[in-house]
């Protein structure tokens, strides 16, 4: 059994343990960068979730404010195991496959 380590900020470890060579908790896999909170969208076999979180952009012209909405694909590690329609913290690690480059680090809801 692996020792549990800390990951560099403050978000619980999780309690269930994995195997994934890609998981933050368990092996090397190092974060860096930017983080995010969005919820989750959909999710895959292939420990693939994405991630939708909206903002407002202002457009001067018309003096209004448009919605505009951000989606990213994401590595759902077994241990932490989003399912859709969760809360979740993301945050931005080496590029894991062609489209995913950020981990979920903990679920908020």
């Amino acid at each position: 059994m692996k020792e549990k380590k800390g990951i560099g900020i403050k978000v619980e470890i999780p309690k269930k343990e994995c195997k994934d060579k890609n998981c933050p908790f368990h092996n090397n896999l190092k974060l860096r960068g930017r983080t995010f909170t969005g919820k989750v969208v959909s999710k895959d076999t292939h420990k693939t979730a994405k991630i939708t979180w909206s903002r407002i952009s202002p457009i001067r012209k018309y003096e209004r404010f448009e919605h505009k909405t951000s989606k990213i694909s994401v590595h759902n590690p077994p241990c932490v195991d989003s399912q859709k329609g969760d809360l979740v913290k993301v945050i931005e690690c080496k590029p894991i496959s062609k489209t995913k480059k950020f981990v979920i680090v903990t679920k908020i809801k």
